[in-house]
C-alpha cells in the first residue's frame, strides 16, 4: 500500500498541491517572502561589511566611513528585526490558513465518504488524519518555507559577498553543491519512509486511546487495564524509536552536508593564505572566511529544510489520499417534497464491497403506503442491511428499491433521507443540548414548543422537565448524563419531529424497561399512524400488529404474513415465537 501511494503522490505533486492552497492567501504570501528575503539580504550585507569595516576602519582609519558606521549598524538590525516580525507573521498567518481550509475541506469530505469507509477504518485511524496528519502540513507549509526563502537568499547574498572578493575561491565552492544535491536525495528517501511509518504509529495509538477512553467501563468490569497498558505502552515505545530513528537522519544529513562544505571550506582557506596563490586584502580575506563560514548554517538549514518536507509530506500523503477517495454517488435528478410511502424491493442481491460473500439473496417484497412491514429473523440474517440500502448508506448493485414507483437511485440523495426518520437500538446523541440533539440537523429551525410537544409524544418530556436547564441542558458526550431508556425516548422524539412520511425502527425500544415500554409502544403507534413503517424487532410482542410479517434467515425471506397466519404455519415465524415465550 505504501509503494502504491509512493507511486500515486510523489514528492513534487503533493508539494505543489499543497502550494496550491496558498494562492488564496498570495497577498500575504508575498509579503511574507519578500520580508524573509530582506532579512536575509541584511544578514549577507552586514557579512559583506565586514571587507571596508576592516580596511577602512581599521587599516586606513577613514574617519568619515567611522563616523557612518553606527548608523548603518543600527539601521542595519532595525531593518533586520522589521523583516523578521513581518516575515515570521504572514508565513505563519498563511500556513494556519492552509491548514484550516484542509482541515475544512476534509471534514466536509469524511460526512460524504460511503459507509464502507467507516466500517473498515477505526476512529482514531481518520481523527488522527485529520489532527495529526493535517498538523505535519504546517511544517512544509510554514517552517520549511520560510527557512527555505531565508536559507536560499542567505546564501545567494553570501556567494555574492564571496565572488566580489575573489572568484576563484567562490568556484571552488561552488563544486560541492552537487555532491550536497546527491547525498539529500539519498536522506530524504530514508527520512520519508520512516515518517510514514511515523503517521501510521499516531493512528495506532489514538486508535488505542480512543478505544481505551470510549470502553473504559469494560476495560475496568473485565480487568484489561494491564492489557491496555502493555498495548499503549508497546505502541508508544515503537514511535518512540521511529522519532529517535528520525532524529539520527536528521543529524546524519546535517553533518554529512557540513562536512563536504567543510572540506572545500579547507582547501579555500589553504589557497587564500598559501604565498602566492591568490592575493586578498586583509579586510578581503574577512570578509570571504566570514561568508564561507556563514553560508554553513544555510546549507546546514537546506539539509533540515529536507527532513522537515519529508515529515509533512509524509502527513500530506494521508490526508490527500483521503480527500481523493470516493464519495457517496449522488447522480440522482428527482426530487421529492413529500413521499406517498410506497416500498418496493426488486429482485434485490447485495454483497458488501472487498467480500464475496452475497449478504442479501433474491428479495422481494413491497409496503403499502401507511402500512407497517416487520422483519424478524437471527442475528446476522440481513435485516439491518436490509433497512440501510433503503436509506442508501450503501450502494446495491442488482435489483432495484423503489419509492413511489421511482428507484431510489434516481433520487438526489438529500432529497430521498430527508422522507426517511430512522430510530436505531444505537442511539446517537451529540455533546450539546437536550433541544439540539431532537431538533437535529433539518428540523434545527424548530420552535421551542414543538419540541416540547414532540418529546412529549416520546414520553420524554416526564425526564427532561426535572433537569436543571430544561430543554437547555447539556447531555454529555453521545448522552452519557441519560439513562439507555432516555436515550431511546430522546431518539424518538427527534424522529417525531422530523415527521418523515417513512420510519424506519431498528429495536427502538431494545434499551427500555417493561413501564418505559409501554408508554414508548402509545407513542410509537401514534408516531407509526399514516406512516409507512419499517421495524426490525427482535422482541416479537412488539410487532404483533404488523400488516405484514417478513422471517430472514441467511439473507433470505423465508415467511411471509401477519402473526396469526405465520403462526398457523408452524415454520420459522413459530418457532421463534415458541422459544421467546417458552422463555
Amino acid at each position: 500500500m505504501k509503494a502504491d501511494l509512493d507511486k500515486k503522490y510523489p514528492g513534487k505533486t503533493l508539494y505543489f498541491r499543497i502550494l496550491r492552497y496558498t494562492r488564496y492567501y498570495w497577498v500575504a504570501l508575498l509579503i511574507g517572502m519578500v520580508a524573509n528575503a530582506l532579512y536575509s539580504g541584511v544578514d549577507a550585507a552586514v557579512t559583506g561589511m565586514l571587507k571596508p569595516v576592516l580596511d577602512k576602519g581599521f587599516i586606513a582609519r577613514d574617519y568619515h566611513f567611522i563616523a557612518w558606521l553606527p548608523l548603518f549598524v543600527l539601521v542595519a538590525f532595525l531593518l533586520r528585526a522589521i523583516m523578521n516580525f513581518l516575515g515570521s507573521y504572514f508565513m505563519a498567518r498563511v500556513s494556519r490558513s492552509v491548514v484550516m481550509r484542509i482541515r475544512i475541506d476534509l471534514f466536509s469530505h469524511l460526512l460524504k465518504i460511503p459507509a464502507f469507509y467507516y466500517d473498515n477504518s477505526s476512529s482514531g485511524q481518520i481523527l488522527s488524519v485529520l489532527l495529526y496528519n493535517v498538523e505535519q502540513i504546517t511544517k512544509v507549509s510554514a517552517t520549511a518555507l520560510t527557512n527555505f526563502i531565508q536559507s536560499f537568499f542567505l546564501m545567494i547574498g553570501l556567494l555574492g559577498v564571496m565572488f566580489y572578493n575573489s572568484w576563484q575561491l567562490s568556484l571552488i565552492y561552488l563544486i560541492t553543491i552537487p555532491l550536497i544535491a546527491v547525498f539529500a536525495r539519498v536522506s530524504n528517501k530514508i527520512v520519508r519512509r520512516v515518517s510514514y511509518q511515523l503517521q501510521a504509529g499516531m493512528g495506532h495509538i489514538t486508535t488505542i486511546a480512543e478505544e481505551a477512553v470510549s470502553g473504559y467501563k469494560v476495560v475496568r468490569a473485565f480487568g484489561g487495564q494491564s492489557y491496555e497498558n502493555a498495548k499503549f505502552k508497546a505502541a508508544v515505545k515503537e514511535n518512540r524509536r521511529l522519532e529517535l530513528k528520525n532524529v539520527v537522519l536528521k543529524a546524519v544529513a546535517v553533518s554529512g552536508v557540513q562536512l563536504i562544505a567543510a572540506a572545500a571550506l579547507a582547501v579555500i582557506v589553504y589557497l587564500a593564505t598559501a604565498r602566492g596563490a591568490i592575493k586578498l586584502s586583509a579586510g578581503g580575506f574577512v570578509a570571504m572566511l566570514a561568508a564561507m563560514l556563514a553560508i554553513l548554517k544555510p546549507l546546514k538549514t537546506f539539509a533540515t529544510v529536507t527532513n522537515t518536507i519529508q515529515r509533512g509530506l509524509a502527513g500530506a500523503q494521508g490526508v490527500f489520499a483521503l480527500l481523493d477517495d470516493e464519495v457517496e454517488k449522488d447522480t440522482g435528478t428527482k426530487t421529492l417534497a413529500k413521499a406517498k410511502g410506497k416500498i418496493q424491493y426488486r429482485s434485490l442481491n447485495f454483497t458488501y464491497r472487498g467480500t464475496k460473500k452475497e449478504v442479501l439473496h433474491d428479495i422481494n417484497f413491497s409496503v403499502a403506503p401507511g402500512k407497517t412491514c416487520a422483519l424478524v429473523g437471527r442475528s446476522g440474517s440481513g435485516k439491518s442491511t436490509l433497512v440501510q440500502l433503503l436509506a442508501r448508506f450503501y450502494d446495491y448493485e442488482q435489483g432495484d428499491i423503489l419509492v413511489d414507483d421511482v428507484a431510489i437511485k434516481q433520487y438526489q440523495l438529500a432529497e430521498l433521507r430527508s422522507q426517511i426518520a430512522l430510530v436505531s437500538q444505537h442511539v446517537v446523541l451529540f455533546n450539546d443540548t437536550v433541544a439540539k440533539n431532537i431538533a437535529y440537523g433539518q428540523s434545527r429551525n424548530a420552535t421551542e414548543d414543538e419540541i416540547i410537544a414532540a418529546a412529549k409524544a416520546a414520553h420524554a418530556w416526564e425526564f427532561i422537565k426535572d433537569m436543571p436547564e430544561g430543554i437547555h441542558t447539556l447531555v454529555g458526550e453521545n448522552g452519557v448524563l441519560l439513562s439507555g431508556g432516555q436515550r431511546q425516548r430522546m431518539a424518538i422524539a427527534r424522529a417525531i419531529l422530523r415527521n418523515s412520511p417513512i420510519l424506519i425502527l431498528d429495536e427502538a425500544t431494545s434499551a427500555l424497561d417493561t413501564e418505559a415500554e409501554r408508554h414508548i409502544q402509545a407513542a410509537l403507534e401514534t408516531l407509526m399512524k399514516d406512516r409507512t413503517t419499517i421495524v426490525i424487532a427482535h422482541r416479537l410482542s412488539t410487532i404483533e400488529n404488523a400488516d405484514c410479517i417478513l422471517v430472514m434467515d441467511q439473507g433470505r425471506i423465508v415467511e411471509e404474513g401477519t402473526h396469526a397466519s405465520l403462526l398457523a404455519e408452524k415454520g420459522h415465524y413459530a418457532k421463534l415465537h415458541r422459544l421467546q415465550f417458552q422463555a
